[in-house]
């Protein structure tokens, strides 16, 4: 019998399962991984928005991740929400724990109904504890705002502040979400070379689009896929996503798998 490889999300808890943990380990079966999960906080929300976060404390997100480590081997790694700022030492010793295998680090400040997600002066030093640590990072116009200090524009804004968030993190950075008349632009900066991915764009509000990409990446570069290819390919699988995506609330559609 072949085991499947196993990918590893830790993240928060979306009860609608249209982002965090529960979509991440739906992608991660898409791709034909075993997902599996360590989470760092519980939120009460619906399709209309986060209402509340609740943060678990560092020491037993350090118990799920060591207790699942103790019993079988991660191929993968994905982060998302960390909640607070208390969580991001134990971010930093998953990743350092996990020094050959890939890693996708997206910085997750706020949900897309404007509730924080980790404390805003936690950001500056969330990227220099875990600078050289991950393989990617995936942050969208208004993550990679906040880490760089370039307000995003156009196109080559995406490039100035790409470019600045490796310098600070020592990361590849894929910019997600640019949205320019009549497309829809991801810009990965390799740390030598920039690669745009041009869509058109989608006229839908769809909840966990950041989610799906980020861990659509980690299993195509899993698969032993090259960086920009499995930016392509992520990309690719986000946008098919999107236009299926289905209204199930009141607010915004889900990414239905």
């Amino acid at each position: 019998m072949t085991l499947k490889k196993i990918l590893l999300s830790v993240a928060g808890y979306d009860p609608t399962s249209g982002a965090g943990v529960s979509l991440d380990s739906k992608v991660f079966q898409l791709l034909g991984f075993q997902g599996m999960t360590a989470l760092t906080s519980i939120t009460s929300q619906n399709t209309k928005g986060v209402r509340k976060v609740h943060c678990l404390p560092p020491d037993l997100l350090w118990d799920q991740y060591q207790t699942l480590r103790e019993d079988v081997t991660f191929s993968g790694i994905k982060v998302g929400m960390v909640g607070w700022g208390k969580n991001i030492e134990v971010i930093k010793r998953i990743l350092a724990d996990n020094p050959n295998i890939k890693k996708v680090v997206d910085p997750v400040f706020k949900s897309s109904s404007g509730a924080w997600l980790l404390e805003k002066d936690s950001i500056p030093g969330y990227i220099s504890k875990i600078k050289g640590q991950a393989s990617l990072l995936t942050p969208n116009l208004e993550e990679a705002g906040m880490i760089s200090g370039i307000k995003i524009k156009s196109t080559e804004d995406m490039k100035k502040a790409a470019k600045n968030i490796f310098s600070l993190s020592s990361i590849p950075c894929f910019l997600k979400g640019g949205r320019f008349p009549g497309q829809m632009v991801n810009l990965l900066y390799d740390g030598n070379n920039f690669h745009s991915f041009k869509k058109e764009k989608i006229r839908k509000e769809v909840h966990g689009t950041g989610c799906f990409l980020s861990s659509s990446l980690l299993g195509y570069m899993v698969k032993g896929n090259s960086l920009e290819k499995a930016c392509l390919l992520a990309t690719q699988l986000t946008h098919k996503a999107i236009k299926s995506a289905i209204k199930i609330g009141q607010g915004q559609y889900i990414i239905a798998i």
